[in-house]
């Protein structure tokens, strides 16, 4: 089976509501590294030193190939992506090898036995 890796960063309030979007799409489970930092074209203004922008979370997901566009499309929708500035940004990228999903490959296998 290949796999695809998500990654999505999102503002901090959104997180849940991606979470939820990219479960209903496909993904299987999800990695969530909090309190990252991002910056776009123009950077954030600052009062005194302290950062006005709030928090990002980046989010990972290792789903199968043939889910992966669906997914990606279902978190930039939940997300906003394209209708707010500096909403969050998604992208994927190959797999070569992984291990540990032994619990989830049935569920995976299942969700994807028609395209295969």
């Amino acid at each position: 089976m290949r796999f695809k890796l998500i990654m999505a960063l999102v503002d901090d309030h959104q997180t849940e509501t991606v979470l939820d979007a990219a479960r209903e799409a496909g993904a299987t489970g999800a990695t969530v590294i909090t309190s990252a930092r991002g910056e776009g074209l123009n950077p954030e203004k600052s009062f005194l030193g302290l950062d006005l922008t709030g928090q990002r979370d980046l989010l990972l997901f290792l789903v199968a190939e043939q889910k992966s566009r669906e997914i990606l499309e279902h978190i930039a929708v939940a997300g906003r992506f394209n209708e707010e500035h500096g909403a969050g940004i998604a992208f994927q990228v190959g797999i070569e090898d992984a291990v540990g999903l032994k619990t989830q490959l049935n569920t995976l296998f299942h969700e994807i036995e028609d395209e295969i």
